[in-house]
């Protein structure tokens, strides 16, 4: 019988080997070497963890909270690198989102997911 976790450890590999994971990644270092890119995306992703952490506590957002980080987020996605890197993210993101759904397939048939309810 195969051992997940040695298929796992096979798919971590597999996904360091995509193509996605090396656009990724050299995406990631190009901003990590440039130091305003650095700094631009540290300071949007920092105003992103603010308001996760806000929501997470129950506190209300403010409105010009919600327009700084629309600021941000537009000041970004003006930098090339960074707005290629998110979109690497965006993408990686939904591999692994398709990976996962691949390999819960077997629970949601245990467990009848997408059956109607009996009630």
């Amino acid at each position: 019988m195969a051992n997940p976790f040695d298929k796992a450890k096979e798919l971590a590999t597999v996904l360091k080997d995509s193509d996605e994971f090396a656009t990724l990644k050299n995406l990631h270092d190009e901003v990590n070497n440039d130091e305003v890119a650095k700094r631009m995306l540290d300071n949007f992703r920092n105003v992103q963890l603010e308001l996760q952490q806000k929501q997470m506590q129950g506190a209300q957002i403010t409105e010009e909270e919600i327009q700084q980080a629309q600021k941000q987020f537009e000041l970004v996605q003006q930098h090339g690198t960074i707005s290629k890197l998110m979109e690497a993210e965006q993408k990686m993101s939904q591999v692994i989102s398709d990976i996962n759904r691949v390999i819960t397939e077997p629970l949601e048939e245990l467990y009848g997911a997408g059956e109607p309810q009996e009630g």
